[in-house]
């Protein structure tokens, strides 16, 4: 945040520093034209930040992490995210370290990673159940044995099971 925060800053500096040399050149030109560039360059960064944030974290995840979702919220503070809603929230999985067990083929244990915008990722492991399309929190009961896990039915067509399980 703090980074975003200097980019935008540095953006407001160089469009208003340009506009200063542009005025060196065009001596006609008004000077609140200045302040106005830098400011309007700081609205544009941030409107770009916050709305590519969504597509440069899922750019930015290593081979073997899957996009699973996106969320995309609106808020009244903001009104046009109700004509354009940013995507604040990303669900991944780690599909290149899926485990299973020899006493249940059938269920993986998987590390979900939670993205959402200004907070910290949050790393959780789930167990899912390819033969009945359904996912487990992990706990150590769960882990020894996953016919007592809480099972929490998906669906076949779950982009969560689709990435796990084929």
């Amino acid at each position: 945040m703090f980074m975003e925060l200097i980019a935008t800053f540095c953006a407001g500096i160089g469009a208003a520093g340009l506009m200063m040399a542009i005025g060196l050149a065009w001596k006609a030109m008004p000077r609140w034209l200045i302040p106005a560039m830098g400011g309007l360059a700081m609205i544009c960064f941030t409107v770009w930040s916050e709305y590519s944030w969504g597509d440069r974290t899922i750019e930015g995840l290593p081979e073997g992490v899957q996009t699973v979702e996106t969320r995309s919220d609106t808020y009244p503070w903001k009104p046009w995210t109700y004509a354009f809603p940013q995507v604040t929230r990303v669900l991944a999985v780690d599909t290149s370290n899926v485990q299973t067990k020899d006493e249940a083929p059938g269920v993986k244990l998987v590390d979900l990673y939670l993205f959402a915008r200004w907070r910290a990722t949050a790393t959780i492991a789930q167990l899912i159940d390819c033969g009945t399309a359904a996912r487990a929190d992990v706990t150590e009961d769960t882990l020894a044995d996953p016919a007592a896990a809480t099972w929490q039915e998906l669906g076949e067509a779950d982009p969560l099971i689709t990435a796990v399980c084929t």
